[in-house]
């Protein structure tokens, strides 16, 4: 397989060896002949790989967790008359299909870096930290083409560092789907074969970094999505040389996720309430709702001393990467409540704080969730019912596909700051990271944002094995009855237990068109408030199940990228004209 490079990726050659370049030596420089030489040398290299997971959520609108959340038929687009890139999106269309340049070019600048630091890991002498630094870095250039590929399909495939400034001038070809698979499985086999068995809070590289349980655990996840989405039966795996000659087995991804369960150290939360911010000790006093935890003084698993979280991006004060880049995660200034900006309406709302209006939850969510599972004590744990609560404004600040639920997980979380004024976040308490005065509702949110959870990995082993128990302590911990394994009841459990946390879209894409079409036309008739009018969801353009056969949920590439390779590139099918959305269809 040719070795391609990225013509956005001219930088990197200036990081390579000099004595391409050159005629005289360097001394006062950094490059590969003399970097790293320490292990704080390697832990800073790798550190730049995961800068650019933060780098994405500054343009959180345009990545593929936001499109991935709103794309799921458990949120609608939400914001202003003006947010129409939400609401377009929400409904399989585009208003730019520039869009999604940031995170093109931000994943890609992670891919490179990844591919620097893994030409260059060798020279750490420390075998165990050498060997945790190259897992890390595995991880995270497979799971930055594993967004790329579910997002835009064949992309570009960068394996290597380019090392003349000719090649970096040719425009790389896409590569096939089945490739890029096979790549992820082969860097993702590797880090689990090299990485340390640490348990998860003893990993010699540093707090919040990828551990082998991480990397078991977005093994299975990439197998899942393959063998259901293409109708597969294996993950095809890469040797050495970029051919695709052996397969990731099914067998194999489910002694993988019992290794990850038997000896990670990771366990499930006490309470699943105690996963989520909101039961931070500051907010939680002045939360009826959880009257019980203020009793027993039980709150919130903060960032880093969450057995549950097996990987999450960083996000908070303590810059455990060694950046400040994206310490705020943007994700709850989005999926904040838009209001109209009166300040007892987040009183009202407590402790759910202001912001952009993306995402409503879908009513019928809450409708069916209740119908099916009425004891389950996660549906309140995860959706606030706003409109019970009094004096809630309906279409504050024009608020689009308004269904009056907000989901609890991934939101600005307010504090009272005194008696009478709260915090924009509760971030900004002095019994947190703040100094009781600074506050930004835009900036103040530095809480992590979870990518896997250890309930996710026993869901999976109950998929693949086909047997109950694994799901069944899920359900032990929601106070819910066992039941015999059937895959509708782990397709229930898998929307309960995972709601609004990335992972519907995948796992309505990966159950087949049909189960992906009928989600998502099962939205329509929901009732929903535009600009404070009371309506019901529609079909905009050609309509949902029109709109996923045409894509199958396959987003524009970068129309600037496309340009840019001459022809190289092909703009994938069901993003023409057509698929312009310009106003909503009342």
């Amino acid at each position: 397989m040719k070795k391609i490079i990225f013509l956005a990726l001219a930088a990197t050659v200036l990081f390579t060896s000099c004595e391409a370049f050159l005629d005289t030596e360097s001394y006062t420089k950094k490059n590969t002949g003399n970097y790293p030489k320490t292990a704080d040398d390697a832990i800073q290299m790798v550190t730049g790989v995961y800068a650019t997971l933060n780098k994405v959520i500054a343009n959180c609108g345009n990545s593929y967790y936001f499109a991935a959340q709103l794309l799921s038929d458990d949120m609608f687009g939400g914001g202003g008359e003006n947010d129409k890139d939400w609401t377009s999106l929400e409904h399989l269309m585009y208003t730019n299909l520039d869009r999604f340049k940031s995170f093109w070019s931000d994943r890609y600048s992670g891919i490179s870096r990844a591919n620097m630091a893994l030409a260059n890991l060798d020279k750490v002498e420390d075998e165990t930290l050498r060997n945790q630094l190259m897992g890390e870095t595995l991880f995270l250039r497979a799971l930055f083409y594993f967004e790329l590929v579910q997002m835009f399909g064949d992309v570009p495939l960068i394996t290597t560092v380019p090392q003349t400034v000719a090649e970096v001038a040719e425009y790389p070809e896409q590569a096939p789907q089945k490739d890029i698979y096979a790549f992820i499985a082969a860097d993702l086999k590797k880090a689990v074969t090299i990485m340390p068995t640490q348990k998860w809070n003893e990993i010699v590289s540093g707090e919040g970094h990828a551990t082998r349980w991480a990397a078991e655990a977005l093994l299975a996840r990439v197998f899942l999505f393959y063998t259901g989405f293409y109708g597969e039966a294996e993950l095809p795996m890469m040797d050495e040389e970029f051919n695709i000659t052996g397969s990731v087995t099914k067998a194999e991804v489910i002694t993988a996720l019992e290794d990850c369960i038997n000896n990670s150290g990771h366990t499930l939360a006490d309470d699943y309430r105690r996963l989520w911010p909101y039961t931070n000790s500051v907010s939680a006093k002045n939360y009826d709702y959880l009257a019980d935890l203020n009793a027993s003084r039980k709150y919130w698993l903060k960032d880093g001393e969450n057995p549950e979280t097996l990987f999450a991006i960083k996000c908070s004060h303590l810059a455990s990467w060694g950046t400040t880049i994206g310490y705020s995660n943007q994700y709850c200034l989005f999926f904040g409540i838009r209001n109209a900006g009166t300040a007892d309406q987040y009183k009202n709302v407590f402790p759910f704080g202001q912001g952009w209006g993306a995402g409503p939850a879908n009513p019928k969510l809450w409708d069916e969730w209740k119908a099916k599972e009425p004891n389950d004590l996660r549906r309140k744990a995860s959706i606030l019912a706003a409109a019970d609560r009094p004096n809630y404004v309906y279409g504050a600040d024009k608020l689009m596909e308004e269904s009056t639920f907000w989901q609890k997980k991934v939101i600005a979380i307010t504090a009272y700051k005194n008696e009478t004024d709260l915090f924009n976040s509760f971030t900004s308490s002095t019994e947190y990271y703040g100094d009781g005065e600074a506050d930004d509702f835009q900036l103040a949110h530095e809480t992590d944002l979870i990518l896997i959870r250890f309930a996710d990995v026993l869901l999976m082993h109950s998929e693949l094995t086909e047997t109950a128990e694994s799901m069944n302590r899920v359900r032990a911990r929601a106070g819910l009855s066992p039941v015999s394994y059937s895959f509708e009841a782990l397709q229930n459990e898998r929307r309960w237990e995972l709601a609004f946390e990335g992972l519907r879209w995948g796992d309505m894409r990966r159950w087949g068109d049909t189960y992906a079409i009928n989600a998502l036309t099962g939205q329509l008739g929901a009732n929903i408030w535009n600009r404070a009018v009371a309506t019901v969801m529609k079909d905009q353009g050609a309509g949902y199940a029109a709109r996923y056969q045409a894509t199958k949920g396959f987003m524009p590439m970068p129309s600037s990228e496309v340009d840019l390779s001459n022809g190289v590139l092909q703009q994938n099918a069901g993003w023409g004209t057509d698929a312009i959305f310009v106003s909503w269809n009342e």
